[in-house]
């Protein structure tokens, strides 16, 4: 893709998009100092950010003293940052008991129950999430299946992105989620992607499968079909190719302008723009024939 078209256009709106936390509670853990070094990052580059979207994973196993951890690693960059809107993610509600694991994700972030949306400046932001507490995989009830269609039908306009965000890929799209790699993960893999075949203007943001955005699997783009999707590296720690560990601490910035979505990945350990990880989606998208 180029990015010198209108290089000097400012963007309509911005945000960032972080996942994997995998919060312990340890203050010293690689993890809890990556999500520090993540957040520090984005307070140096965020002025006029609509907000960090986190999609989930949020804590290691969804114990109380992971979740003082977080919030103590936010406060300490509260006052620069925008607002952190929440995804459920396998981790947080996977490990334990289903309503108390839930209950406490709630309480902590100030989410109300596993599936929800915003507006912000005219767009619309929704956030899905497992109604069971499995331990990979994702489950979705028809209540919020229908729930997700009425939602992405608000908009009238086919021309401006949809944001919206699900702790698992789904099948076969993105770095990740083939099915060989065994890192999908939605039960209603069908049924979800039969919606999003309505609403081509979508862009979905997934985690959890940790996949270093270097790879060229990143965006799935079938733009006219179904939603572009995009894997969302881990604040945490990274996964490869040859399917191996690997340190590292990622996420994006995206950037919405009045004929295009760029969605920028961001290595938050050095603080440097991922050249190989910078995407344009133009909108308004092609339409089938």
């Amino acid at each position: 893709m180029s990015m010198n078209k209108q290089t000097a256009e400012q963007p309509i709106e911005t945000f960032q998009i972080i996942t994997d936390t995998h919060i312990t509670d340890d203050p010293n853990h690689e993890y809890n100092l990556n999500f520090e070094g993540a957040l520090r990052d984005i307070a140096t580059q965020c002025e006029g950010s609509s907000g960090i979207m986190h999609i989930g994973d949020v804590t290691n196993h969804g114990f109380p003293k992971e979740y003082e951890e977080m919030l103590r690693i936010v406060n300490m960059y509260k006052e620069q940052l925008p607002e952190i809107t929440f995804t459920l993610g396998n981790h947080d509600v996977g490990l334990g008991d289903w309503v108390s694991r839930l209950a406490l994700y709630e309480s902590q972030t100030g989410m109300t129950g596993p599936y929800h949306d915003r507006w912000v400046n005219g767009y619309h932001y929704i956030f899905l999430g497992t109604e069971k507490g499995l331990r990979t995989f994702c489950d979705l009830s028809n209540d919020q299946l229908q729930w997700l269609d009425h939602k992405l039908a608000e908009q009238s306009s086919p021309d401006k992105p949809i944001f919206l965000f699900l702790h698992q890929p789904l099948k076969n799209t993105v770095a990740g989620s083939l099915e060989s790699q065994e890192w999908y993960g939605v039960t209603q893999d069908d049924e979800l992607k039969a919606i999003l075949s309505k609403y081509p203007q979508v862009l979905l943001f997934t985690g959890h499968t940790h996949w270093e955005l270097e790879v060229d699997n990143t965006m799935f783009a079938d733009q006219g079909n179904t939603a572009t999707m995009f894997n969302s590296a881990s604040v945490a720690y990274l996964w490869t190719n040859e399917d191996k560990h690997k340190s590292g601490s990622q996420g994006y910035y995206v950037e919405i302008y009045s004929d295009k979505v760029l969605v920028r990945g961001r290595d938050f350990k050095t603080g440097t723009w991922i050249e190989s990880a910078q995407y344009e989606v133009a909108f308004p998208p092609i339409q089938k024939s």
